[in-house]
Formats: C-alpha cells, structure tokens, sequence
C-alpha cells in the first residue's frame, strides 16, 4: 500500500509535464512559436555596475595675476571617467593656497581657500580671486568637479603663481603719425609692455612688446583707423588694459631731398642725373631751374626717374638747377642741393 501511495505521488507530480507535452505535440505551432520568442531575448550576461558619474579631470587650468585679481581659466569637459555625457555637476571645487615645501597635495587641498565658482555646465569658466589676501606669497590654483552624490574627479593640472603688488594700468596712452608708421606713448612703470590693436570691429591682437612706454607701429598704413591699447606685464602679473586710443594716420610727410646732384652740358642739352630715392610710396621727381641768380621755378612735370635732359637753354647763358621728391600722396620735399652750368656752344659739349 505504501509503495502504491509514492507511485501515485510521483504520476501526480510527473502528469503536469506529461499533459503539456501532449498539448505540444498535438499542437506543434504552438511550440515552435515559445521556443522563438525565448530564444529572441539572447544571452544576458553578467551585470554590469552602476556608472559613477565621476567627471574626467580638468586639464587646461590657467591663472594669471591681473591687476587686483587672480583670473583663473579652465573648461569643464563633456565626458564622465566612463566616457558618458556628464549630465549633472554637483560642485565646482576651485582652491587657491600656499603649496608649501615640500609640497603635499593632500595637505595643500585641507588648508586652501575655497573659491566660488558659479558653473554648472560643461564649457569654458572663469572665476576671479581676489589677489589682497595672497600678496607677496607664493600660491597653488587648482580645481576639480564633484558630482550630485559627493564624488569628486582628480584634481586639474595645478597652477603655481607668485603674488606681487598689482601693476598700475597703463596711463595717458596717445597716438601720433609719423614718417616711420605711428608711434604711441604712454604713462607706466611696468618692466614690460604689450600693445594691441584692432581695425574695425576686428578683436584687437598683439603687434609688440616694449620694454620702454613707447611703441612704434611701422606695419601702420596711412587712410586706415586703428584703435590701441597697452597692458603692463611683469613675470605672471599684468596690468589691467589702458584706455584704448584711436586714430586715422594721414601722410603729411615727404620724402627724403634728393642727393647727388650733378650737372653734364651735352651738344645741344644740359644732362643732370642724381641719386634714386628708396620711399616705397615715391612718385617721382620735380626738376627746377633759375636763370643767373633768378630763383628757381619748376622746368618739368613729375619725371619717375633720377635724370632729366634739359634742351630749352640758349649757348653761354649761365643756369641753376635743383630737383625735388614727391611721394603718392602729393608731399613734395625741399630741394637738393643747387647745381650750375653754362649752356653749350653749338656743336660742344663739357662738363
């Protein structure tokens, strides 16, 4: 009896199985259609653990000294240390402190201020600390992000900056044309100076450095209106920028006199030749003469070369001659140096 009681338990048990299999077999779409759909969820895996979220470390810190502030610079990145989009910013950790020596990074991040820092999205920051509290140290800038739950990245490059007394702004800047291009001057006890200048709307770039408050622009063009400005530098400070300076360089300014004047009488014809001048705006040359001692009165339009043959002279009469320069512009320089010569008989020639 017993024995008949376990065989009726395991048929109980083991005759679910059985009706179902009959029902597939009866039924053999109904089979091929569950083992699809069981094999179309594929092979799960391993679980994979939770992204972190931690922000990759910020690797383009910059700070410099400007006038009364330490600007820092820096651009929070894009991506997580697991190569996500970074969604959400917890904090901004920016620390400014002396680095001690020698330097240890946990103990420079426990004892450095805390900067604020009014970001919280990826792209370009710049903070400003106040330069008072740090004046004649030494001091390291760093910076690192902090997620939502409290989990920061790795600390930024870090940046060591010597504090000094703040610069004063360059002073008094002024413009002036010149024959060379346009100089500038200006107020300013700065070891160094960077001059900037911008055309139009256009940003304005850096054209020069100058150890002395003053700067000559020769790459300056007549007609066009620039704007200047200057910026003292010392080692890592600068300067806040001056007023900027703005002006339309207007050529009033002739060329060099000619040079070298000489006089040649030919058959029928005073020769003179003279030294060629260098300006890159030259026009040419105005030829003058006078008769015994009248003044000089212009003999000919503007020749483009240094010579000119004067045929309008009558035999033994005695003449003066000079010549002029004249740039692009109309500018007309003072005279060369005056030369004579006696108008040839006819037939003879000499000097």
């Amino acid at each position: 009896m017993a024995a008949g009681r376990r065989f009726r338990r395991v048929m109980i048990a083991v005759s679910p199985r059985l009706h179902w299999l009959n029902y597939w077999n009866a039924r053999p779409g109904i089979a091929v259609l569950f083992l699809a759909l069981a094999s179309s969820c594929g092979y799960v895996g391993e679980p994979l653990p939770p992204a972190l979220n931690i922000a990759a470390p910020i690797r383009d810190l910059r700070a410099v000294e400007y006038g009364d502030n330490i600007i820092v610079n820096f651009t929070i990145p894009s991506l997580t240390t697991d190569g996500l989009a970074l969604k959400r910013i917890g904090a901004v950790d920016l620390r400014a402190g002396p680095g001690g020596n020698p330097f240890d990074a946990n103990r420079w991040a426990a004892e450095a201020k805390r900067i604020p820092v009014a970001a919280d999205s990826p792209g370009a920051v710049e903070a400003r600390i106040p330069a008072a509290e740090f004046l004649g140290r030494e001091i390291v800038v760093g910076v690192r992000l902090v997620n939502p739950k409290g989990r920061p990245s790795e600390w930024s490059n870090l940046v060591v900056i010597a504090v000094a007394p703040p610069l004063a702004r360059p002073a008094g800047l002024k413009a002036e044309a010149t024959a060379g291009g346009v100089k500038l001057s200006w107020q300013g006890a700065a070891p160094g100076y960077r001059v900037y200048r911008s055309v139009g709307s256009e940003k304005p770039v850096l054209i020069g450095n100058s150890d002395r408050p003053e700067y000559l622009d020769a790459t300056a063009e007549y007609g066009k209106t620039y704007s200047y400005i200057v910026q003292g530098v010392r080692g890592a400070s600068e300067s806040e920028i001056s007023a900027p300076y703005e002006i339309t360089p207007v050529d009033r300014f002739a060329p060099a006199i000619p040079t070298g004047l000489t006089a040649v009488t030919g058959i029928s014809s005073i020769e003179l030749v003279w030294e060629r001048n260098t300006e890159p705006d030259l026009r040419g040359y105005r030829v003058y003469r006078a008769l015994d001692d009248g003044p000089l009165q212009p003999l000919s339009d503007i020749v483009d070369t240094p010579s000119y043959s004067d045929r309008q002279i009558e035999a033994g009469k005695h003449y003066r001659y000079a010549v002029t320069s004249i740039d692009q512009a109309g500018n007309e320089s003072g005279k060369s140096a005056v030369v004579e010569a006696v108008g040839p008989e006819q037939g003879r020639s000499g000097v």
